[in-house]
């Protein structure tokens, strides 16, 4: 009995603990010179973990959080082996453990990283943790930033310059500048001219720019970039509109001749070029931050989502386009499409900063990680030229190493579709063939709208055959559709009102097959390539996509004539066909690197 009373009167086991850290903290964490009410107790209360009982006489309580072995180290297991003396020899003691205790522990490692300063490990740390939290709560389904995605939502609503036009502004223009220029000039040669030298200058530029991109804050790059998209956007209207005040050219050849076109080239160059790395910023970066690594249902979601809205803001665009052309001249497009980009420039540089905010500030630092960034040129020019060419040889080497290789080339090889799509040709084509502005209009909408519908049918297909085939099944529709569209073209003439509603018919039934792997194919390489590469790879991916849409222009620029529309159009659906079988193939013959990234 005695013994029984001498252990109970005994120092409990906790107070030995308390002693044993107060030695290992430092002197202004251990007591306070001046502690305040609140901070009297030697430690707050504390969150009890889970705890699994054990009956053997040796261990009655064993802590199973595995966070806090990995945190604190060799320093925890000391703990647990002193808190496992203290209760073989006293009655039993529930221990607790705390966030605040993990957090005091590792302040003792030396290669902690410093309270409140911006080290890359504690970021990846954090992003690790949340990762794991995610898994284990089920936040697979939830943003990591729920109210920053819902913000980044938004402002593509109100004019983020999203991947190649994401917004009502960049919709009207994309619709307005092919006819203006139609209007100057009855041929197709113009408008294949500028756009072969975008996709020439995005093609030579678009790795060394993911790579700068990468290098830079996420937010200072983004605000240069819509600045300088604004300033190449007012340029252009500037250029159209100077084309309808001087005489007509009597040729197209003239005409590409003249100062203003060759400005207007180079404008819309800048323009493309800055509309692609926002592009990747917002599609490669932005949204897979805000969703959170981890969590491949919520960026499937907000893949989702952003398409979405990107589509309702290009059926916005189509419709806007449609009244004004219907009834005013296509400068009053022009005009307003001025306008509108210099009155949402401030709203965008505010939403970014909001976004940024309420994304606790992760956007703020940039998104370089993994081997040693490229030195930046030094003064001389060879140097400057040698350091490029090394960045552009980085980009397209690690491109090519990427585990989902075939998914990104189906993709590139869609992108030789520029005649069978809404875009500038067939903007072009459609008014050499007197198709009036409504029609136009319509086409554009519907195609948005059966976009729209096919971001909600994709989670569909998804879960009922899996992510692969159904990307695979998005293609061979698309291959299916735009091949009848062929065939309608080929067989009779489109200027008949029947064949022409059949023909563009069959094109916007097929974008539901497109936006579906559109959706399905950018999170597949979204899931493939690590975060440190992705602007870079992203970047390098749409340059190729360029190489391929450069072809297709070059092609037009020898055409010239819309009389050669037809080849054009075959050529277009012969490479979606391409697509389809490359990537079924791949899924025929999956590697390992695919069965680990897709186990299902």
């Amino acid at each position: 009995m005695a013994p029984s009373v001498s252990k109970m009167l005994s120092t409990p086991p906790y107070h030995a603990y308390y002693t044993w850290r107060r030695r290992l903290l430092p002197q202004e964490t251990a007591a306070s010179p001046n502690p305040s009410p609140a901070s009297r107790r030697i430690a707050p209360p504390l969150r009890c973990c889970r705890c699994a009982c054990s009956r053997s006489p040796a261990r009655r309580f064993v802590p199973i959080c595995a966070s806090a072995s990995d945190r604190a180290g060799a320093t925890t297991a000391a703990l647990v082996e002193a808190e496992e003396e203290a209760e073989l020899d006293g009655p039993p003691m529930v221990q607790l453990s705390s966030d605040i205790l993990r957090t005091e522990l590792s302040l003792l490692k030396a290669d902690a990283p410093p309270a409140g300063g911006d080290s890359s490990l504690g970021i990846t740390a954090l992003e690790d943790q949340d990762s794991e939290d995610g898994r284990h709560s089920g936040g697979r389904e939830t943003a990591a930033y729920p109210a920053a995605m819902n913000g980044m939502q938004r402002s593509v609503v109100r004019g983020l310059p999203r991947w190649d036009s994401g917004n009502v502004t960049e919709q009207l223009w994309n619709f307005t500048w092919p006819a203006a220029i139609a209007t100057l000039h009855p041929s197709l040669l113009p408008v294949a001219v500028l756009g072969f030298f975008s996709k020439l200058v995005v093609f030579a530029v678009g790795p060394l720019v993911g790579d700068l991109v990468s290098s830079l804050p996420r937010i200072p790059a983004y605000r240069s970039l819509t600045v300088i998209q604004t300033a190449a956007h007012l340029v252009s209207a500037a250029m159209v509109t100077y084309a309808f005040t001087v005489p007509r050219a009597p040729a197209a050849s003239a005409l590409l001749l003249r100062p203003w076109f060759a400005t207007l080239v180079a404008s819309t160059a800048v323009d493309r070029l800055s509309c692609v790395s926002l592009g990747v910023i917002a599609e490669r970066d932005f949204v897979v931050q805000l969703a959170g690594e981890g969590r491949p249902i919520a960026l499937a979601r907000a893949n989702a989502a952003l398409s979405r809205v990107d589509l309702l803001c290009e059926t916005a665009g189509a419709s806007i386009f449609a009244v004004l052309l219907s009834r005013n001249h296509p400068l009053t497009c022009v005009r307003l499409s001025c306008a509108v980009s210099l009155c949402s420039l401030p709203l965008l540089f505010f939403l970014g900063g909001a976004m940024n905010r309420l994304a606790d500030g992760i956007l703020d630092r940039s998104a370089s990680a993994g081997p040693a960034p490229l030195e930046r040129p030094g003064r001389h020019g060879s140097a400057a030229v040698g350091k490029a060419w090394e960045t552009i040889r980085h980009g397209w080497t690690e491109y090519l190493r990427q585990p989902v290789l075939p998914a990104s080339l189906a993709y590139v090889l869609v992108c030789f579709n520029v005649a069978l799509a809404p875009g500038a040709l067939m903007t072009t084509f459609l008014i050499h063939l007197g198709v009036s502005a409504s029609v136009l209009g319509a086409f554009g909408g519907s195609s948005a709208v059966v976009g729209i519908l096919a971001t909600f049918v994709t989670p569909y297909l998804v879960k009922e055959l899996g992510i692969l085939k159904a990307g695979a099944a998005g293609l061979v529709a698309q291959s299916a559709l735009l091949g009848a569209a062929v065939v309608v073209f080929v067989t009779g003439p489109v200027s008949r009102r029947g064949a022409l509603f059949a023909f563009l018919g069959f094109i916007v039934a097929s974008r539901l097959g497109h936006m579906a792997y559109s959706v399905i194919g950018l999170q597949v390489v979204q899931t493939g390539n690590p975060m440190g590469k992705a602007k870079l790879i992203g970047a390098t991916e749409i340059a190729v996509a360029s190489l391929a849409e450069l072809a297709m222009m070059a092609v037009a620029v020898v055409a010239g004539d819309a009389a050669h529309f037809g080849c054009l159009a075959a050529l277009s659906a012969a490479s979606v066909a391409a697509a389809a079988c490359l990537f079924c193939a791949w899924l025929a013959n999956p590697t390992d690197d695919l069965r680990r990234l897709f186990p299902c």
